[in-house]
């Protein structure tokens, strides 16, 4: 027998109403109840970070929070903070170093990176480095990311600098 449980929550800042299983994951709700794919599924057991999403403005492992427990939580995809304006800036550093090859763990690098970029405006290349161990990339070798986030680092002290 499923038991389901019904959720309310804001998800790219729409409110969301759902009857959920209570053993779905959070990362298989936003992909298979709303349709937003950005959040891969990975190892499903929060090691790789191909899941990441913001909940309550912190990054998780959407494969590690239930669905369930999501009532008046607040989830941020990559779907949002793109279509936000949020991450252009990060957007762009990533395509101009070539930091999202195959683009599987792109998303949840992504969000993870965006992280950093508001929590530690000064961080060093090995700040940034250990922000982002947390998601795997088996293609870039991380030097593209790391490159990436203290481009946008720079720019951003540069435009507070002028300001």
């Amino acid at each position: 027998m499923t038991t389901r449980i019904d959720v309310t929550l804001t998800v790219n800042g729409e409110r969301v109403s759902r009857s959920v299983d209570t053993r779905l994951h959070l990362v298989d709700f936003l992909r298979s109840e709303l349709g937003l794919a950005g959040a891969h599924t990975g190892c499903e057991h929060g090691v790789c970070g191909a899941c990441t999403v913001r909940l309550d403005g912190e990054p998780v492992r959407g494969c590690l929070v239930m669905a369930a427990s999501l009532d008046g939580a607040v989830v941020e995809t990559i779907e949002g903070l793109s279509d936000s304006g949020e991450i252009l800036d990060l957007q762009e550093a990533f395509v101009a170093r070539n930091a999202c090859q195959c683009g599987y763990c792109t998303p949840g690098m992504l969000v993870t990176a965006a992280d950093i970029l508001t929590a530690s405006p000064q961080a060093t290349r090995e700040e940034i480095r250990e922000h982002i161990s947390g998601n795997y990339c088996r293609c870039t070798g991380y030097q593209a990311i790391v490159d990436a986030v203290e481009d946008v680092l720079k720019a951003r002290a540069a435009k507070r600098e002028a300001a």
